[in-house]
């Protein structure tokens, strides 16, 4: 009787086991794999594919939080949105551990997943990659550290058809001068060098390539594109960048890239003046809105909204009932007449 127990139980054990990894793995295939054709991102079976989406709070943070979990992401997908984008501080990277943050990225990995979401992985640091200088202490990286990060994604996900993109460096900037000289000519042979890592471990992800100028300016592209099949092209184009009327002015710093290649706008968003979070460069109205998605969808230009946070700013929502803020409602409505 003990050992038709023991023995019912390990068979009980062992089936679990057996239907979570072959839950895991139909997550991991479950989302058709994303290329690049011309300027267009395509899936498998040959559809173009924009995508529309949330930008989510550190993983680290939201588990701090309470709310790395599937609700979290089930409201991404109410909302609309078909991709999800997860920032990777280095600082928190360094501070859970390798091990540990990649836990946290393969449970966000299957939730999306499950629901129909694709991801972008960002290393969400802003500064100077060349001299390594940061904007402050928690974007500080190395060259290293960073190379290593891609080589450790494009390993673990290379099978992963969930995650679609992997954004190479969140918003290079020499801040004026303050955080020494990077040419354009050196940030495209550091996104060359990683495009090779990803490549060379395995991975088919899209890497993005972001801009200068707090990841905004494209315009070296028109003359020196990096070196790469397969890619896709950044911007962040808050709304104090320039000067209404802003159509003109985002073609020319890189809307034009859209001509060529895929753009994602993996940072867009606004905020009231006096609203709770308000700051440059993000300050600004519904006339921003109206602007930046007729723009996105005229061009066929991608797009994810900073932040689904109640804490970060421009935040989408006010608490974790997801109450939408003013830009929450705004984009909220963008994104739900956007699938219909």
């Amino acid at each position: 009787m003990y050992v038709r127990r023991v023995f019912r139980k390990e068979c009980s054990f062992l089936m679990m086991l057996l239907i979570t990894s072959l839950s895991f793995a139909q997550s991991k295939t479950s989302l058709s794999a994303v290329s690049v054709k011309g300027n267009q991102f395509m899936t498998a079976d040959g559809k173009a594919i924009v995508f529309r989406g949330l930008d989510a709070s550190d993983p680290d943070k939201l588990s701090k939080n309470g709310h790395w979990n599937k609700e979290y992401f089930q409201e991404v997908k109410n909302w609309g949105a078909n991709i999800v984008r997860f920032p990777v501080h280095p600082t928190a990277w360094r501070s859970r551990g390798k091990d540990n943050y990649l836990k946290l990225l393969d449970e966000g990995v299957q939730w999306a997943g499950e629901l129909g979401l694709y991801v972008i992985i960002d290393w969400h640091t802003i500064g100077n990659l060349r001299t390594e200088m940061y904007q402050s202490a928690m974007y500080e990286t190395t060259k290293k550290e960073t190379f290593e990060f891609w080589r450790t994604m494009a390993q673990h996900y290379k099978d992963n058809t969930t995650v679609a993109c992997f954004e190479l460096f969140n918003e290079p900037t020499i801040q004026g001068g303050q955080l020494g000289v990077c040419s354009w000519q050196d940030w495209k042979q550091m996104n060359e060098e990683m495009i090779g890592i990803i490549r060379a471990n395995g991975s088919k992800a899209v890497p993005l390539v972001a801009g200068f100028n707090w990841a905004y300016d494209l315009t070296p592209v028109a003359k020196e594109p990096i070196n790469a099949e397969g890619i896709a092209y950044v911007s962040h184009p808050y709304p104090m960048k320039r000067e209404k009327p802003w159509e003109a002015k985002w073609t020319a710093d890189w809307g034009f890239v859209a001509k060529k290649y895929p753009v994602i706008l993996t940072e867009i968003g606004f905020c009231g003046a006096d609203e709770r979070g308000a700051h440059v460069p993000v300050i600004s109205d519904e006339s921003y809105g109206d602007a930046i998605t007729k723009y996105c969808n005229d061009n066929g230009i991608s797009y994810t909204v900073w932040v689904f946070d109640p804490q970060w700013a421009p935040m989408l929502i006010s608490d974790w009932n997801f109450t939408p803020t003013r830009q929450g409602r705004y984009f909220k409505n963008a994104l739900q007449k956007g699938n219909k």
